[in-house]
């Protein structure tokens, strides 16, 4: 188990991983379509993105919580 305080690291690295994994996958397929070797052009493409992808949520999480906390209010 990790300690908490590295949650949010945790969680930006999961999410950064399924999402570019699907986003790659889409746009993988939409460049070159179901082609023999798809796996593995779409498998390179989703590596080179989650590692852009990773940083990129670590550096926009706070800034995205400031600004849902500007929009939003606490439920009491």
């Amino acid at each position: 188990m990790l300690p908490q305080k590295y949650a949010p690291y945790l969680f930006s690295l999961l999410l950064s991983g399924f999402m570019s994994f699907v986003v790659s996958g889409v746009v993988t397929y939409k460049a070159l379509g179901m082609i023999e070797g798809f796996m593995g052009s779409w498998l390179s493409a989703w590596v080179m993105a989650w590692a852009v992808a990773f940083p990129s949520a670590v550096a926009a999480a706070p800034i995205a919580r400031r600004i849902v906390a500007r929009y939003t209010r606490p439920d009491h």
